[in-house]
């Protein structure tokens, strides 16, 4: 995939970039029936609080291995557009991979954030270098809470968090500035489409109150240059085997259950520091 030198500047401007039909019908399905049916997803997920309570839920692993999740980020496709956007000579990483699963009627929410903002307590030392791909499994859309972002936020570099439930939020003194100063944003997507978003962009999503779910990967990209000091995994320092995007559909795969999940009591950013109680979230 060649992004165009417009896609490019919009993404450097804005912070965000979407890329409409990004994976085919065929290729979604195949996706959201494993995401479905193996068990690996549901045995490691984790349960987030927002502060209302209500559970965020998520599987996130480390290493793209050789299941169906592991050919969409280890693609061509893939691959080509976040090294274009991260624009650096260093090979692309894979830090890590989630599957977001907000059900019907009890999908909590997500609280302002910039994913920096978690991912600074794992000691990256260059926030620039750091780039998510969302692809949409089901629509998204206002109704069962797709993603808002603040246009240009990424600017702003990284804002102070605390935590907001078992969640870790932004200053919402600055998000609250950003929101006076920069345009808010409804990521709506259909199924297929991909939201990239720089790690400083600071974004939220409502509840799902809908009939609906709105089910979604994540795949986070660094280059091989950008130093983590507190991450135990290694895949963000292991550059990527990419394979052809026709492997989605046609080659052999496997089972997550080989998958490094990542275990809630391991996670960096949710561990306390101390500084986290002098914010309001």
């Amino acid at each position: 995939m060649k992004l165009n030198p417009e896609q490019i500047k919009s993404y450097n401007n804005d912070g965000y970039l979407v890329i409409k039909k990004f994976c085919s019908p065929a290729e979604i399905k195949k996706l959201y029936d494993v995401a479905l049916k193996d068990d690996a997803m549901s045995k490691n997920a984790l349960d987030l609080n927002d502060q209302a309570g209500k559970k965020t839920r998520l599987s996130l692993w480390f290493k793209p291995g050789n299941d169906v999740f592991g050919y969409l980020t280890r693609s061509e496709r893939m691959v080509s557009s976040v090294a274009q956007l991260l624009n650096g000579d260093a090979p692309v990483c894979h830090f890590h991979s989630k599957l977001m699963q907000k059900e019907p009627k009890i999908g909590g929410a997500w609280e302002w954030h910039q994913d920096y903002g978690y991912w600074y307590k794992n000691q990256f030392m260059f926030p620039d270098q750091l780039i998510s791909v969302m692809v949409a499994l089901t629509p998204a859309n206002k109704e069962n809470g797709c993603l808002q972002v603040i246009k240009g936020s990424h600017k702003l570099g990284r804002v102070n968090h605390g935590f907001a439930g078992e969640q870790v939020g932004a200053d919402i003194v600055m998000v609250e500035n950003a929101l006076k100063t920069m345009d808010l944003v409804y990521c709506e997507l259909e199924a297929g489409d991909a939201l990239i978003f720089h790690s400083n962009l600071l974004h939220r999503s409502e509840a799902n109150l809908s009939d609906h779910p709105r089910w979604s990967i994540i795949s986070c990209y660094s280059l091989q240059s950008n130093l983590a000091y507190n991450e135990t995994s290694t895949s963000w320092k292991t550059p990527i085997e990419v394979v052809p995007d026709r492997a989605v559909l046609e080659w052999d795969a496997e089972s997550l259950s080989n998958a490094d999940f990542l275990k809630k009591e391991n996670d960096p950013a949710l561990k306390e520091t101390g500084w986290e109680n002098d914010l309001k979230v």
